[in-house]
Order: structure tokens, then sequence, then C-alpha cells
């Protein structure tokens, strides 16, 4: 039930990303977008560590772009019309109801949970892979990884100076 709603949730928040016209509005769009991917994916795996990276590096890619979007388009005002949230209310009834009328005509929870303890399978198998990852014949490796994460953070910091760093100048 809760997953039905959150998937008719991110139909219709992708539906109303085409209606929005300002870069801030897009950005909460894609962030809403973003929470409800992490939370269906973090129901699914039964573990929300795959979700909370994810969640992380977007959060991370839609700071940059609203530092960006905040300094080109500073002054500009936020304006939204009740005839979007009209459609996004209809939208979200037509969706909600047309996903529960099918689930009923087809009996699809058998088929679902048949799915989804398929899937749990797969993921104990994940579960091994990643105890087999930290193992010690792989510490190397991942002490190399973390090494190689921690220089290229520091290059490119390094390489970003802070003369040339905002797109709008300083008066």
């Amino acid at each position: 039930m809760l997953l039905n709603l959150m998937i008719t949730l991110m139909i219709l928040i992708s539906i109303l990303f085409t209606f929005m016209k300002h870069p801030l509005s897009l950005g909460m769009m894609l962030m809403m977008q973003t929470i409800m991917l992490s939370l269906i994916t973090g129901m699914m795996n039964m573990s929300f560590w795959f979700s909370y990276i994810i969640f992380i590096i977007m959060i991370g890619g839609l700071m940059i772009l609203f530092i960006y979007m905040t300094s080109m388009v500073s002054n500009e005002k936020f304006k939204y019309s009740m005839k979007i949230i009209i459609i996004m209310m209809i939208l979200l009834l037509l969706i909600y109801s047309s996903i529960k009328i099918f689930n009923s005509l087809l009996n699809l929870n058998n088929i679902n949970m048949m799915n989804f303890m398929h899937y749990n399978n797969f993921m104990n198998e994940n579960y091994e892979f990643l105890n087999k990852m930290y193992n010690k014949k792989f510490n190397f490796w991942m002490i190399i990884l973390m090494n190689y994460l921690l220089m290229t953070l520091i290059m490119s910091v390094k390489i970003t100076n802070l003369k040339y760093g905002p797109l709008r100048k300083k008066f």
C-alpha cells in the first residue's frame, strides 16, 4: 500500500517536472524525486545503505546546481499557480485510483510477493559479496582506493582557485 502510494507520487512528480519553469522549483522536484527513490529502494532492499549513498550523491549534485542557479537567477521571483496545484491533485487521484484498480483486477499481490522473495534471495547474495569485499585479502586494494579518493579530493580543491570560483563577480 505504502509502496503504491510512493510510486504514484514519483509518477506525479515526474509529470509535474514538465510544468516547472524556475530553476529552484526544478531543483525542489529533483530533490523530492530523490527522496522518494531512496525510500523505495530502501524498503525493497531491507537495508537503507545503498539508498543513503544515492541520496547523498544526488543532494551533493543538487547543492552545486543550487549554487550556480542562485548566482545567475538570484532576484527572480518564485511564482506558483493554483492551476498547477489543481492539476497535481487531479493527477494524484487518477494515478492512485488506476493503480488500485489494476491491482484488484489482475490480483498482482501474489506475483509481487513471489518477485519480492526472489529479490530478497538476490540481496542475500549481495550481502555475501560485501563481506568478501572487506575481507583481509582485499584490504590492500580498499586502502589504495581510499587513498585515491582522498588525493582526488585534495587535487580538486587545490585546482579550483578562489578568484575564479563564483560565476557572478563581486562589486
